[in-house]
Formats: C-alpha cells, sequence, structure tokens
C-alpha cells in the first residue's frame, strides 16, 4: 500500500491534485461534484483522479454510480501517515 500511495501521490503529475481529492474525501465523503465545487476544480478531472485512486485501493465509493459517495479505503486510512509524510512535501497546484 505505501508504494502505491507513493506512487499516486508524489509519481505522477496529478499526485498533487489527487491529495487535495483524498484530504478533501478523508475531511468529509463526497460525490465528485462537490468535489469539483470545493477544490475549484473540473468535473471530468476530479472524476480521472478518483477513478485512479480508486484502482489503487485508496479511496472506495459507496452509494449508485450517479450519487455515490467516495471515502478513503481502510487500508489506506491504515497508512495515513505515508499520506502525511507524502502531503506534507508536495506543492499545491
Amino acid at each position: 500500500m505505501e508504494a502505491a500511495l507513493w506512487y499516486v501521490l508524489s509519481g505522477t503529475r496529478g499526485g498533487p491534485n489527487r491529495a487535495r481529492v483524498l484530504r478533501a474525501v478523508e475531511e468529509r465523503p463526497r460525490n465528485p461534484n462537490q468535489l469539483a465545487e470545493a477544490l475549484d476544480l473540473n468535473y471530468d478531472t476530479v472524476t480521472h483522479h478518483l477513478d485512479v485512486l480508486a484502482e489503487n485501493d485508496v479511496v472506495e465509493s459507496s452509494g449508485d454510480e450517479y450519487g455515490a459517495v467516495y471515502l478513503p479505503t481502510d487500508r489506506a486510512r491504515e497508512h495515513w501517515d505515508v499520506v502525511e509524510e507524502i502531503t506534507s512535501g508536495l506543492e499545491q497546484p
């Protein structure tokens, strides 16, 4: 899990925005539209980052496709110290 977190949050160009998305859903589960508004990002950008995070078992959705809210997985929560370490060193876009 640590390798996946390092990869998705710092090893790629979208890492800083994925970190913002992850922190936002950790604060409060939200759907993509709420995230786009809260983070001032394009809806398609948010859904792309959520897909990448979900594929790497960092976030999961709860609910149906349209109204699904996202939250960190239990595995991500177990490694939250790694998330903190990674995100503390990232420049925010």
